[in-house]
């Protein structure tokens, strides 16, 4: 009687989904909101197996939270569960011994979220009825789930629940309810590149959830949800396609494919059919930046399930080579009319399946985890080499090379069926026993390089995804070479040693073919990343164990660098343009009315002040913007002793407009973030503002990211963003207050009014796809992308011969242009399928075009995947051209992808200014 009145008592105080927002969880046309999700959440807390922690605010200033959920008596000790969590990931200084004894007193900690892609709304209506259960349920698998697990239940995106929630129930007919022409992107800035932002961490949200997995809680398991499955299927699971990248721990692997065997059994256990999985899908574990993906580089069990459903019914389509079972769809589903609740239900098995498999192995995760980062500190305190596509091709070639070796027809005559086969063993050797080819043991990034301030945004990132950095506390050497105070040190020798070498390292990925001569299967997103290639940082290689002056920075304690400003000043003030954060206090002087110029030949006397380096005048205004510079932003302010007599051009501020279309576009938000980073002011435009014309009496400087200039002549544009456009609503099918952003750049009505702003002294940049622009205009530049056909017709190279997804090339550039100050000449590019140009001589010799950035080798790659690179070669990246009085700039390859590509930021800030006789 005592245990009924508690339990009636505590049902009173804790409501369940119904009672708290009027409808079941999983009921057809019914969403809930942010809003009353975060009220629901906070009632849920009360329960002692719950506690709520707020882990920061979102980008449109809401509270996230993250719901942790065990049993009262773990919740008691949950620091002490916490503690031996991420001591056991880290793997430092634990013995054998004491990982058992770990492993046996800790719990399991796993990590589920929901609402990253607001859209993907079982993800976030799962995450709700998941807590619910878990706090109200009292069947002996919770109970043991408690008992064993401690659950972070973490919303991913609270702003785009809050916009999608109330966009669908906007309509009070539920039948008529729909997520269809959501006016603007669900995450503030970047929308569903949300989850590419995980080894970067720029948006809040992502910094919020990066400090709780990587930092603060470091679970065993994470697992992210989304939809959509593949048709024909219900979801796509885990384990997924190859390749994996070769950097992990193959016990990684191997346990995502034991997490992913519980899931799969549950459901047919369940009788819930049309789970697929490896091949079945599109889905790999070879990208990094993924909110799953990023903790497969953390010996993490990273899981997605992308599953199919909404609010609104649907219908499971007849796709008939998915009817047949298989490996990678064991048990199909057949065509049926499908409900949102069906949804949840396979959603709630897939978490308790995940939950269950960690009740029952809480001690074996723990150790497993402990053990991968053991072995990858072993890997990095020794010579070691990992293994990859380049390896292993350059072990044939040396075979090849051997004059002696037998051809592989005797091999395999001696061997027909195969069962012994290879080929001797000293060509592995000569590769992989190769001094030179070892893994690095460790990376210096030196405090001298032209742009430590980025270069220590660099090293913030490695930081705020758990890296463990050092600091330099004292000049030191390293193999003959001395380097200063205040350089950073990132060794190899520690647990999540595979994000190490993945930030720094090239990523070699294999030719994947589906059939030999066929075409190339496209990578989960991108094919090379190297966020230090990107970023543009100097840093050394160092393949012997070295120890020096080095001090730990702690775990999640993110740096400034240190910057300095002359005091004796009397001729004013250096700013070098080789350093991105000088555009931020360049653009700081020109809002407070500072005069500021360039010095396009440098200046005389001071080698270190390079073409293109900014000169302010000292004054009792700038001084003080100029020492907090320094101080914050950690520039290098340099003073001279008299004010130059000549080679000053003066800059001006520009006005500036930045692209956007009717549901958001991502490089658009990206750029727009940036914009406010450095301080930039600009407008955002629509093509209804575009069309409307009179656009030099409004602007300077038009911005249209890739995708925005549709294709000459009617053709269609190939770029990953595609995938995300949709259909315009109607008008009358949105609210009045978004009725301007409707509209695409057409070439009848918005190419006409882009080329006037141009001929009366506009400039426009273009990137991306967006340099579709030089052809509408018939400028004499063609793509460099073609070929001519035995019937003498030009035509695209067929992706057979010619395909480049998402990697990192080297372009050479002309450093002297104004369009190219502060860059280096040999410079780093993301380049997705991007634009390639020939110009032609003639005009470039008449001036009517000029060459910015160019392929210079046959072999540009530096990161990632380019089949028939050789037909970039001499290819132009980037041009600049005159229209009339004005000037389009068109960069090919993504110069400010996902705020990632810092070191080709300045090719935009640049051209973002006035710059007198330039």
């Amino acid at each position: 009687m005592l245990l009924l009145g508690i339990t009636v008592a505590w049902s009173q105080t804790i409501p369940s989904p119904k009672e708290h927002f009027g409808f079941n969880i999983g009921d057809d046309y019914q969403l809930s909101n942010y809003t009353q999700t975060e009220a629901y959440f906070k009632k849920l807390a009360a329960s002692d197996r719950a506690k709520l922690v707020d882990i920061g605010m979102t980008e449109e200033g809401r509270h996230q939270y993250m719901l942790i959920v065990s049993s009262p008596e773990n919740l008691k000790k949950l620091a002490r569960y916490q503690e031996i969590s991420t001591k056991m990931a880290r793997a430092e200084g634990i013995s054998e011994a004491q990982a058992r004894a770990l492993a046996n007193e800790g719990k399991a900690v796993v990590w589920i979220d929901g609402g990253l892609h607001s859209t993907e709304t079982v993800a976030t209506m799962q995450l709700i009825e998941t807590a619910w259960q878990l706090i109200s349920r009292k069947d002996p698998e919770n109970m043991r789930i408690l008992d064993n697990v401690v659950v972070l239940l973490t919303h991913a995106n609270p702003d785009g629940h809050e916009l999608v929630g109330n966009w669908y129930m906007r309509n009070p007919t539920p039948e008529k309810r729909s997520l269809d022409q959501l006016p603007r992107l669900y995450q503030k800035y970047v929308g569903h590149d949300n989850n590419r932002d995980f080894f970067m961490l720029h948006m809040k949200e992502s910094q919020n959830i990066g400090r709780q997995l990587f930092v603060e809680w470091i679970p065993q398991i994470m697992y992210n949800h989304h939809q959509r499955g593949p048709a024909g299927s219900i979801l796509a699971g885990p384990p997924y396609r190859d390749p994996f990248n070769y950097v992990f721990h193959p016990l990684m692997i191997t346990g995502i494919d034991a997490v992913g065997a519980a899931m799969v059994n549950r459901l047919i256990s369940e009788d819930k059919p049309g789970f697929t999985r490896l091949n079945g899908s599109v889905f790999s574990t070879w990208y990094n930046g993924g909110l799953r993906t990023t903790t497969h580089f953390h010996n993490m069990i990273g899981l997605l399930t992308e599953i199919i459903g909404g609010p609104t019914p649907e219908n499971v389509p007849l796709v008939p080579n998915r009817l047949i079972p298989n490996g990678a769809t064991p048990f199909p589903v057949t065509p049926q009319k499908w409900h949102f609740k069906q949804s949840i239900d396979y959603s709630l098995s897939l978490n308790y399946a995940v939950l269950d498999y960690a009740a029952r192995h809480s001690d074996e995760l723990l150790y497993n985890i402990y053990h991968m980062g053991r072995n990858s500190i072993e890997r990095g305190s020794t010579d070691y080499w990992t293994l990859s596509p380049k390896k292993v091709d350059a072990i044939t070639a040396a075979q090849k090379s051997d004059r002696s070796s037998k051809p592989d027809s005797a091999n395999a005559a001696n061997d027909p069926l195969g069962f012994r086969g290879g080929i001797p063993v000293k060509y592995y050797d000569a590769v992989l026993k190769d001094k030179n080819l070892r893994d690095a043991r460790g990376y210096i990034i030196p405090s001298t390089q032209r742009d430590f301030p980025t270069a220590v945004k660099f090293v913030n990132a490695l930081i705020k995804t758990g890296i463990l950095v050092h600091k330099a506390t004292a000049e030191f050497s390293v193999g003959g070479k001395t380097y200063p105070a205040g350089s950073y040190i990132v060794k190899t020798a520690q647990a999540f040693r595979p994000h190490v070498l993945d930030m720094f390292e090239p990523q070699d990925h294999p030719n994947d073919f589906p059939y030999p001569g066929g075409p190339p299967t496209r990578p989960y997103d991108a094919a090379g990343w190297t966020l230090a290639y990107q970023m543009g940082v100097e840093f050394d290689r160092v393949l012997d164990g070295f120890d020096g002056p080095f001090q730990a920075v702690p775990y999640g304690e993110v740096q400034s660098p240190a910057g300095k400003i002359e005091s004796a000043a009397p001729g004013g003030y250096t700013l070098s343009a080789q350093a991105n954060n000088s555009f931020i206090v360049v653009n700081e002087l020109l809002s407070a009315g500072v005069e500021v110029y360039r010095l396009p030949q440098g200046l005389a006397g001071k080698s270190s002040v390079e073409a293109g380096a900014f000169y302010v005048a000292a004054s009792a205004k700038a001084k003080p913007i100029l020492e907090k510079a320094a101080k914050e932003l950690g520039l290098e302010v340099s003073g001279v002793a008299k004010r130059p007599t000549s080679g000053l051009a003066k800059v001006a501020p520009l006005k500036i407009a930045l692209w956007d279309n009717y549901g958001g576009s991502m490089p658009s938000g990206w750029v727009r973030w940036l914009m406010e980073q450095y301080k930039f002011p600009m407008q955002v435009v629509y093509a209804q503002d575009i069309d409307a014309g009179d656009l030099r009496k409004k602007f300077d400087v038009i911005i249209f990211v890739t995708r925005a200039i549709p294709a000459a002549g009617g053709g269609r544009d190939n770029d990953i963003y595609s995938i995300y456009s949709s259909r315009e609503p109607k008008t009358e099918d949105i609210p009045a207050e978004y009725h301007r952003w409707l509209g695409r750049i057409t070439a009848n009505k918005s190419i006409p009014q882009i080329k006037k702003f141009l001929e009366e002294g506009g400039k426009v940049v273009t990137i991306g796809s967006s340099t579709n622009l030089a052809y509408h205009l018939g400028l004499p530049v063609k793509s460099a992308l073609n070929e001519m056909t035995n019937a003498g017709v030009e035509r695209p190279l067929p992706a057979e011969k010619y395909y480049i997804p998402g990697s990192v090339l080297r372009v050479t550039l002309d450093s002297t242009q104004a369009a190219t100050w502060g860059m280096s000449a040999q410079t780093d590019v993301y380049f997705d399928s991007s634009p390639v140009f020939k110009l032609a001589p003639a005009a470039v010799a008449k001036g009517q075009v000029k060459p910015l950035a160019w392929f210079s080798t046959a072999k540009p790659l530096r990161s990632g995947w380019a089949w028939g690179q050789a037909y970039i070669q001499d290819g132009v990246a980037a041009f600049e051209a005159p229209v009339g009085a004005g000037k389009l700039y068109a960069f090919g390859p993504e110069i400010t992808f996902r705020t990632q590509a810092q070191g080709t930021f300045k090719l935009l800030f640049n051209q973002l200014y006035s710059v007198a006789n330039f």
